[in-house]
């Protein structure tokens, strides 16, 4: 098995948006988490420490750009 390209974390409430994206990038070789909300989404940041977020801006619990600002301050 090859090892890792890097890992990225996928943010969307939509589920079918998370599973496509997780698909293609594991095919791709990266390490995928997913969240499906705010608070969700900083967990993920804190345990998986990704180098990459795709990150949706309309999430129930706290919207994508206050998620994108918790973390810059990191």
């Amino acid at each position: 098995m090859a090892a890792s390209t890097g890992r990225v974390l996928v943010v969307d409430d939509e589920p079918i948006v998370r599973e496509i994206l997780d698909g293609y990038l594991h095919r791709g070789g990266f390490d995928v988490a997913t969240a499906s909300d705010g608070p969700g989404a900083l967990d993920a940041f804190e345990t998986h420490s990704p180098d990459l977020i795709v990150l949706d801006l309309m999430l129930p619990g706290i919207d994508g750009l206050e998620v994108f600002r918790r973390i810059r301050t990191t």
